[in-house]
């Protein structure tokens, strides 16, 4: 599971003493967005902080070698650390103004970004004159690393949002994939009922109390809780008021079960005890864990919430950048992350066949890896799609105080579906999250 929560790491941060194994500085300098005279590492040496030795850090690692091709004498020290690790640092660092601890590259989750970059600017430095090409990547994902037009992070791990269901189950109930293709959440509920009523199967599994469904239609309509200016929306929110509607509904006729951990949700699908999920396409590594329904899988895009302006079938859920420290060797991060992560289709043939890393690099969708048929999802070529899907994902605002919001909607979703008043509950929660802001 990749998708990880910040807030009590960041909670924590008082306790937390500044153990760091001090990253030596003294390379070249060139520090664009902070010390012009440290760096995270030096010489031809780049430190990085990121968590997951499968996913993240062997794709760094295999960045490292396409970049060594040009400079046999490049490395990496990469350092893992869990996400709850780095925001505590990260915070306890910008606290006590010590900023020569920083690593020259971190990992940074989407959602948390903004709040760190907005909360804590001197940790980062600025990468839109970089020669980075953020018109390469999908404008949705650039915007969760995007402060008042500077860029600040290179999207890396795609959280791009897919419908993934299980044809064979569609066919016993006589529908296929592209019934489920451009319709609309009236469309699918109405086609789950059938389906559960012909099959026993109910369309979709989730956590209990977790608004991660609720947040994906959201943005798929490029709605959020907060305003422009930060202000949270969470009340009188047309968008959030559909989808908890959409998905109060789901749950009474039985199309979407609730369960108690993420572990029974991933249960619930390599078991076969439902037709389909919708969520990152990270999930896609859970999946195929399930060899026995190996071509039994299609993937398409999201229903779109009915009457509601700018709704999409596009949506994101997870993901993470790359970001650049103010005590880097700029100089030397920024071409590495140009030439790899920002301009290297030979990385992402690599990592997509060998962790399921799919780009957020828009070119890297013309490989012809990309294009090739995946069997478990019965010989459809998914991560084309995939990046077709996330060209077209829209964005919206995560702010600051992005997670107390969410966690606020999760709790006025229980009360919701525990049978109290939508209005009533969605104002606590705006309540809440404006006393955190208070």
């Amino acid at each position: 599971m990749k998708i990880l929560r910040a807030g009590a790491a960041v909670a924590a941060t008082a306790a937390f003493t500044l153990g760091l194994a001090a990253c030596s500085s003294g390379g070249s300098g060139d520090a664009t967005g902070g010390s012009s005279e440290s760096s995270g590492s030096g010489g031809n040496t780049l430190t990085v902080w990121a968590w997951d030795p499968t996913f993240n850090i062997y794709a760094m690692q295999e960045a490292e070698k396409v970049y060594q091709q040009d400079h046999p004498d490049f490395k990496l020290d990469i350092q893992e650390m869990t996400w709850d690790d780095i925001q505590t640092k990260m915070t306890t660092i910008a606290q006590a103004q010590q900023y020569d601890q920083l690593p020259d590259i971190f990992l940074v989750q989407n959602n948390a970004f903004q709040k760190n970059a907005i909360n804590y600017p001197d940790l980062f430095a600025p990468l839109t004159d970089s020669g980075i090409d953020f018109t390469e990547f999908p404008a949705g994902v650039a915007a969760y690393s995007t402060i008042d037009g500077v860029n600040y992070g290179v999207p890396f791990d795609s959280g791009t949002a897919v419908n993934a269901m299980r044809t064979d189950i569609l066919s016993q109930a006589g529908y296929t994939i592209d019934d489920f293709t451009d319709v609309s959440w009236d469309d699918y509920i109405t086609m789950g009922k059938d389906i559960l009523d012909k099959t026993g199967y109910p369309l979709l599994s989730g956590q209990a109390g977790s608004s991660d469904m609720i947040m994906m239609m959201l943005q798929s309509a490029g709605a959020s809780l907060f305003d422009d200016q930060g202000n949270p929306t969470i009340v009188d929110n047309a968008a959030l008021e559909a989808s908890i509607n959409v998905y109060s509904e789901m749950v009474k006729d039985g199309i979407f079960t609730e369960v108690n951990s993420w572990d029974e949700y991933i249960n619930s699908l390599v078991n076969g005890n439902v037709a389909s999920t919708i969520n990152g396409i990270w999930i896609s590594g859970s999946l195929q864990s399930a060899t026995d329904q190996s071509g039994d899988w299609a993937v398409t895009d999201l229903p779109a919430l009915s009457g509601i302006d700018g709704a999409t079938h596009y949506s994101a859920n997870g993901g993470s950048s790359w970001a650049i420290s103010s005590n880097a060797d700029y100089a030397l991060a920024s071409d590495f992350l140009k030439s790899t992560f920002a301009g290297s289709t030979d990385l992402y043939d690599t990592i997509l066949p060998g962790a399921g890393a799919v780009a957020n690099w828009l070119p890297a969708g013309d490989s012809t890896v990309y294009s090739q048929p995946v069997d478990f999802f019965g010989g459809q070529a998914i991560y084309a799609d995939v990046l077709k899907f996330a060209a077209q994902v829209p964005s919206n605002n995560t702010g600051v105080y992005y997670y107390e919001a969410r966690d606020a909607v999760s709790a006025a979703i229980t009360k919701i579906m525990g049978g109290e008043d939508m209005q009533t509950a969605l104002q606590e929660a705006q309540d809440t999250v404006e006393f955190a802001m208070s």
